[in-house]
């Protein structure tokens, strides 16, 4: 069985930067699309950007793109969000998850497996 294990969350202040990390175990990641999700405090889960199987195409949600970057090295069974110019709103739990697609979606139902979470706060 896959599982997944964000890590790289914490507090920054606005204008930051942190890099999300998504391990895979139990099974490689190359055979899956995978997506970042995000979730606020009384919000629905979003879509933050996702990246086919191998790591050619992307996708990135409107609010996100031009600041974070999702990549992948699947030799490390790894999928990373570089995130830069941190805003409040960007404030969230965020997920990644995994699916057996080449390619990938920003819709968190099409997913199949998930991780944990980790807590981004961006405040001063």
């Amino acid at each position: 069985q896959l599982q997944l294990v964000e890590s790289g969350g914490g507090l920054v202040q606005p204008g930051g930067s942190l890099r999300l990390s998504c391990v895979a175990s139990g099974s490689t990641l190359d055979a899956y699309a995978i997506g970042w999700f995000r979730q606020a405090p009384g919000k629905e889960r979003e879509g933050v950007s996702c990246i086919s199987r191998s790591g050619i195409m992307t996708s990135t949600a409107d609010s996100v793109r031009g600041r974070f970057t999702i990549s992948r090295d699947n030799a490390k069974n790894t999928v990373y969000l570089q995130m830069n110019s941190l805003k409040p709103e960007d404030t969230a739990v965020y997920y990644c998850a995994a699916v057996g697609s080449y390619y990938g979606s920003l819709q968190p139902a099409n997913y199949v497996y998930w991780g944990q979470g980790t807590q981004v706060t961006v405040s001063s």
